[in-house]
């Protein structure tokens, strides 16, 4: 019996022996399990973590290019860009934030409203804080910041100071600034439609800003940099940093001043003669360069109609009237087919195969020289000199002139004008076209272009309105000009001054800068009116060169529908103001006595 005892007892040992081992066999496997767990996490997973929380403190930031200036003849700024911000937040962030109660240990960190405390927390403390600052209502800044995601716009285009000032709520990797940048114009419609204006991306999409968008943009950069809890950048996390290349500076042609008063005199003509519009161009004779290029219309440079509308005075086409004469009498030189000294007896109407012709005033038969037929306007002598004045010369100095063809200026919304090839004239045409009515039309560059071509010796220059670049360096480039055209003979142009001249002097009571010789031709048409009715508005125009002995600048200003029709009489008194500004302005020498006139009758 001891014996079996002894081996029952002994087998219970045994069985609890073998349960320990088992019980200590599993907690050693399971400390293993842990053990290796504890490894990978250290030596493989902790390199994944600290990737993991690098990249998500790792922030690229866009550094935005600044787009270049638009600067006048003078270097005074028309257009330039100026240091604005995009004022974004974290919604998620904004939905957990709780505000801290100020107190002598918090102040330099704690959030209060006028020295109260903010009285909400989340998205609708933030929302309170900001109000305020950025002037926008709270309640809509709270839902603005309720939403999902991690990025909202909540204001544009504010100034640094406001920046400045939400840096100082405290809110730190809640809501912070983005650079951008606000296009500002600096004489509202000085220059109105033809500077145009950009978009909400900083696009030029009309007038000049769109012509040099390419010039004017500049391109962005970037930093890449580890950020820390409060949004700010961690010194020495900094991995790239690339610069902003800023956009190129253009200069214009456009004098600011000369543009001013162009401008101030076109908006008093347009009330005092009840004028639709008016129109003014100032052009260098030598070099072609545009001085001044305005119109009345009150357009803001910037704006939703600075950008939907092209400038008037680019998109406005128009018969020349009778400043169209200068272009049949010159071709009437330069082929031979007179001199400025022929003479003609003249009566006030003509009728030639079936169509009558008249001049805008009765007279008898007049004994006038070519050079009395420009002086008074007369459309029936226009009709006899060009008796045999082929339709193909007709149509060929009216091309070579510069009709029917572009300024060259590229500007938006420009107009080249309607232009007929003698094929299509019928015979009223044929002759009217003589003295600028029927068969084309102008814009009032392309004319002031004709009486500056005959000023420059018979010479067309390229006009320009850009004149140079510069880059982010300084370096600056002038602009390449178009080549200038032989049109005339210089001794052909030179009668014609002579003859313009003439015309200038039978307005002299009321069209004069004094000390100043001038040359200059009138005009007056009928147009079809702005609701369509044939012939029931009239464009009055006056170009003028001055001055006359010594040529300087050509002037050209076109009204529509001023109280009295003719242009000597309404745009010519505009032209005179303009031009007297010129001389004064850039302090031209004054004139010599007139010698050697042709004269007018015989």
């Amino acid at each position: 019996m001891n014996t079996i005892r002894r081996i029952v007892e002994f087998a219970k040992v045994k069985t609890f022996a073998f349960k320990c081992i088992a019980i200590g066999a599993a907690l050693a496997l399971v400390a293993s399990a842990c053990v290796i767990q504890l490894a990978s996490t250290q030596l493989i997973g902790g390199r994944q973590t600290a990737q993991a929380a690098t990249a998500n403190r790792t922030l690229t930031v866009t550094l935005s290019a600044k787009r270049g200036r638009i600067l006048d003849a003078n270097g005074s700024v028309l257009a330039q860009s100026v240091e604005r911000y995009t004022i974004v937040a974290n919604p998620e962030a904004a939905q957990e934030f709780e505000p801290i109660t100020c107190n002598d240990n918090t102040r330099d960190y704690c959030h209060e409203i006028d020295g109260k405390p903010v009285g909400a927390t989340g998205a609708s403390a933030v929302g309170r804080l900001l109000a305020k600052v950025l002037d926008m209502n709270a309640m809509e800044l709270g839902a603005d910041l309720s939403g999902t995601g991690q990025y909202v716009i909540l204001k544009k285009d504010v100034t640094p100071q406001v920046k400045r000032s939400i840096e100082a709520l405290h809110l730190g990797g809640i809501v912070w600034g983005e650079l951008s940048s606000e296009r500002l114009y600096a004489d509202g419609d000085l220059m109105g439609a033809l500077l145009g204006g950009v978009n909400d991306n900083g696009d030029g999409v009309a007038g000049i800003e769109q012509v040099e968008n390419k010039t004017l943009t500049g391109t962005d950069g970037h930093e890449t940099y580890q950020r820390g809890n409060g949004g700010e950048e961690i010194p020495g996390t900094m991995t790239e940093s690339v610069a902003a290349k800023n956009g190129n500076d253009v200069t214009l042609t456009i004098d600011r001043d000369v543009q001013w008063y162009v401008k101030k005199a076109l908006k008093e003509a347009e009330s005092k003669y009840g004028a639709a519009w008016a129109i003014a161009v100032v052009q260098d004779v030598q070099s072609g360069e545009i001085l001044a290029l305005a119109d009345s219309d009150e357009v803001q440079a910037g704006t939703d109609a600075a950008k939907m509308s092209p400038s008037r005075a680019v998109s406005e086409t128009f018969e020349p009237g009778s400043v169209g004469k200068v272009i049949s009498m010159s071709g009437y030189l330069q082929t031979g087919l007179h001199k400025m000294s022929d003479q003609w007896s003249v009566p006030d109407h003509i009728t030639q195969k079936g169509q009558t012709y008249k001049d805008s005033f009765d007279h008898g038969t007049e004994r006038w020289t070519l050079a009395g037929i420009l002086q008074n306007s007369s459309n029936v002598g226009m009709i006899m000199a060009g008796e045999n004045y082929p339709d193909e010369q007709r149509y060929e100095y009216l091309t070579k002139f510069g009709i029917g063809q572009p300024t060259g200026l590229n500007l938006p919304g420009e107009s080249s004008g309607l232009f007929t090839s003698p094929s299509a004239w019928d015979l009223r045409t044929r002759n009217t076209i003589l003295f600028g009515q029927g068969g084309y039309t102008v814009n009032a560059l392309q004319l002031n272009n004709v009486v500056a071509t005959i000023a420059n010796k018979g010479v067309k220059q390229q006009q320009s309105i850009i004149r140079s670049t510069t880059d982010a360096n300084g370096k600056t480039t002038e602009t390449k000009k178009g080549e200038a055209t032989h049109v005339v003979d210089e001794k052909v142009a030179s009668d014609m001054m002579n003859a313009m001249e003439s015309v200038a002097e039978s307005y002299n009571k009321f069209i004069k800068v004094d000390g100043y010789r001038m040359a200059a031709k009138s005009g007056t048409a009928e147009v079809q009116g702005s609701d369509g009715t044939p012939l029931s508005s009239n464009i009055s125009d006056y170009s003028v060169v001055i001055p006359a002995d010594n040529p300087r600048y050509a002037v050209t200003v076109v009204m529509k529908d001023p109280n009295d029709v003719f242009g000597g009489l309404t745009a010519g008194p505009v032209s005179a103001q303009i031009c007297e500004f010129l001389m004064q302005k850039y302090e031209v020498p004054v004139s010599s006595p007139r010698k050697n006139a042709i004269p007018v009758t015989w």
